[in-house]
């Protein structure tokens, strides 16, 4: 039997009919410019074949609560194993949810606890921060404790009649505010400064007696007394705050302060779970440490328990990620820790012949941990499994069995296997992917001259040692260092709240829902819009299939999707619209000749030529600024690969006004030669007077920068520390820096 992945005519998004053949059991890394069709090829093809197919081996009872896969646009996929996929997506997660939890790591050590803590507080659960037997009864094992700040709630120096009472939902005229100005319970004129140390206990906790309050149509009304602080606890902070309206939510937030549980201080544990330990350290202890030196401590511990949970902490250690903590939340990692922590769950598996799907898991990865990275890839690989990888980084392109190479572009310009074959042979293949494979790029030959500098002061969140940084200003500045060394800390954290009116174009996803769009994600949706209203007459929510314009049938969504319940499901387009989204007479309505959906089919680079209002070409040439040119306005971000997702996310900032940029590894997603037009794009905005601050890893984003600050030396409580401030070339005689290092390395010879 032939050991390859067979798959024939392969057609999903822009996927040109494809057929070829993938090597199992070894490591394949499939390259090409962002939007190519990598992802199409690997993610929403090979996995999501692969993963229907498992799903449909389980009891219908089972498969009614798995996640429901289309058949993908394929002739057939033969040979295919159980795939595993560890993506980029985030791995949220609420308050409850840490690398502890996340990793299973955090059990392991509740069992260790309950067998062998003094004294015992019972089994396993007893030690969880998720279960009431456990939790902390002040904060329902969260941590943290809201509570109200009297200060910004009231105002001594005013009685209940002048608004003593600052929160407006229980300000002057509302009902709340009658219950203590119009019963009789207070002298209305008097100032709160005044009021004796009973009639202010009163005021703020008093209970156990009604009070007559009038409606406002005159009756009469007995109320159960509460005082105000009480009141304002029970309606407000003992519920769930998004549940309110933003105007209200903000309102409330103006009258709180969070901080570390007084009852816990932060352990998130009950007086018994902390009241249990070994040797010196409590579970909490445990938690709090870095990996790297809780690893130490239970090295020292002679029992099994112990020892299954160094063997688990070890396999993070070697990922990279020992500057972390237990206890730490999974909504503060990083993009790029979160895909090494999923990746670190399949590490300790024993199962073999499976497919494992990466997406760019160098994302995020200083160059000196890139090298970790591939031992984890090619220990998966030899364990006797099949490892794809998309990725864009060299390094690991270099490793690789066998390289499929998609393009020759993007969109409409890609969904064609260019190359197929070992990684000598794609050097030679004269392809995008192999022409800049092993390209050496010299440093700038000369920086620009900063107009002035931004200054940071004291910086101390999170693992920052009190630090104090100066940023040139009018010039590309580059934030380097290892993973966990504070620069989004300092730059995506500290910078802004010191310096307002900073933009930044952070990590966080790029809406993909499937009813949003480039054209309405950089907000020029709504003025071509209004500008068919215009010219038509009719009202602008008929050129919305979100609002009056939606086809009737299928509510604006293009398609219909049939749920078969235990079956997968059934996606058609829609018959009655043809899959446009639009009604009759919406699509009777024209600009130019054109409908709403003919506009919307328009690819960036056509619609700026098509638009003259400039409402319209200052959004859409956005676009084309950042390499995206070739996206039609109307397609749905869902169906965009990471890499244009983020560039999407930076053209819908550039039409914002404001001369301090930050932007957070900008080149994830990128093909290496698209970091050339990034970076010609960032220069443009440099030279129109603009500073422009990148955080990055890439050794080509950093030899175009005119100055680079490096912090370290470490990740977590040995980072944090300015290792170098300077330009590119007094990085490279810095003794002791990784990044100098690194960067010498990818200079020509």
């Amino acid at each position: 039997m032939d050991d390859s992945i067979m798959i024939t005519g392969a057609r999903v998004n822009n996927l040109k009919n494809l057929t070829l053949r993938i090597p199992k059991n070894k490591l394949v890394v499939f390259t090409g410019v962002s939007g190519s069709g990598k992802s199409s090829l690997v993610f929403d093809t090979i996995a999501a074949e692969s993963q229907r197919q498992l799903n449909e081996t389980y009891s219908w009872f089972i498969r009614n609560r798995l996640p429901k896969h289309d058949k993908p646009e394929a002739d057939a996929i033969d040979n295919l194993s159980a795939a595993i996929v560890v993506d980029q997506k985030p791995i949220g997660g609420n308050t409850r949810s840490t690398v502890g939890t996340m990793t299973d790591i955090l059990p392991i050590l509740r069992v260790l606890f309950s067998r062998y803590g003094t004294p015992s507080a019972g089994y396993s659960y007893a030690y969880s921060f998720n279960d009431p037997q456990g939790m902390c009864p002040g904060c329902d094992g969260l941590g943290r404790a809201i509570r109200l700040d009297l200060d910004a709630f009231l105002d001594p120096a005013k009685s209940l009649d002048e608004g003593a009472i600052r929160f407006p939902l229980f300000g002057v005229g509302t009902w709340q505010w009658q219950i203590y100005a119009r019963s009789g319970t207070f002298d209305p004129a008097k100032p709160l400064a005044d009021y004796t140390p009973a009639e202010h206990e009163l005021l703020l906790h008093g209970s156990g007696f009604t009070v007559d309050v009038h409606g406002k149509n005159g009756t009469l009304n007995k109320v159960d007394y509460e005082g105000v602080a009480d009141r304002f606890t029970r309606l407000y902070l003992k519920r769930d705050l998004s549940t309110l309206s933003d105007k209200n939510r903000r309102a409330v937030l103006a009258c709180v302060t969070e901080g570390r549980c007084p009852q816990c201080q932060g352990a998130r544990l009950n007086q018994a779970a902390l009241a249990t330990t070994i040797g010196p350290h409590t579970i909490a202890d445990y938690a709090a440490m870095e990996i790297t030196d809780l690893i130490a401590v239970l090295t020292g511990l002679d029992n099994p328990v112990a020892g299954t949970a160094v063997r688990a902490l070890t396999r993070v250690e070697q990922i990279g990620l020992g500057y972390l903590s237990l206890d730490r939340e999974t909504s503060t990692l990083s993009g790029g820790e979160g895909q090494r922590l999923k990746t670190v769950r399949h590490l300790g598996s024993s199962l073999t012949g499976m497919i494992y799907v990466f997406d760019e898991p160098s994302v995020g990865l200083h160059p000196s941990d890139v090298g970790r990275l591939n031992q984890l890839l090619l220990a998966l690989r030899d364990k006797g499994n099949t490892v794809l990888v998309v990725e864009h980084d060299p390094d690991v392109i270099t490793i690789a069995d066998h390289v499929i190479d998609l393009g020759p572009g993007a969109g409409r310009h890609g969904g064609d296997i260019v190359f197929q074959g070992t990684v000598d042979q794609l050097t030679r293949s004269g392809t995008r992917t192999g022409r800049h494979l092993h390209r050496r790029a010299p440093l700038k030959p000369a920086v620009r001259h900063p107009a002035g500098r931004l200054t940071i002061t004291a910086a101390t969140l999170h693992n920052l040692h009190d630090l104090t940084v100066h940023i040139p200003t009018g010039v590309l500045t580059c934030v380097t260092g290892v993973a966990g060394s504070g620069k989004s800390t300092l730059i995506s954290g500290v910078l802004p709240t010191q310096h307002p009116g900073t933009i930044v174009v952070d990590q966080n996803a790029a809406g993909t829902s499937a009813r949003s769009s480039p054209a309405s994600y950089i907000g020029a949706l709504d003025p071509i819009r209004r500008l068919f209203a215009r010219t038509t007459g009719a009202d602008p929510g008929l050129f919305s299939h979100n609002s009056t314009g939606a086809c009737p049938a299928c509510e604006g969504r293009g398609v219909i999707h049939t749920d078969l319940a235990f079956m997968d499901p059934v996606t058609a387009v829609c018959e009655m619209c043809a899959g446009s989204r639009y009604n009759p007479q919406a699509l009777s309505h024209r600009l130019r000749g054109h409908t709403i959906v003919d506009v919307l089919a328009l690819t960036a680079e056509q619609a700026a030529a098509f638009f003259t209002e400039r409402a319209v070409t200052t959004r859409v040439r956005t676009l084309l600024d950042v390499g995206l040119g070739y996206l039609t306005l109307g397609q749905p971000t869902s169906t965009l690969s990471g890499g244009e997702r983020q560039r999407m996310k930076l053209a819908g900032e550039l039409t914002k006004t404001g001369n301090l940029y930050v932007l957070d590894e900008p080149t994830t997603g990128l093909h290496m030669s698209d970091v050339d037009s990034l970076l010609d794009l960032l220069d443009r905005i440099v030279d129109a007077g603009n500073t422009v601050i990148v955080i990055e890893h890439d050794p080509d984003v950093i030899k175009r920068a005119d100055w680079v600050i490096d912090l370290g030396p470490g990740g977590g409580k040995h980072g944090g520390r300015l290792m170098f401030e300077g330009t590119p070339r007094d990085l490279l005689t810095t003794p002791g820096s990784l990044t100098a290092t690194h960067l010498a390395a990818a200079l020509p010879a």
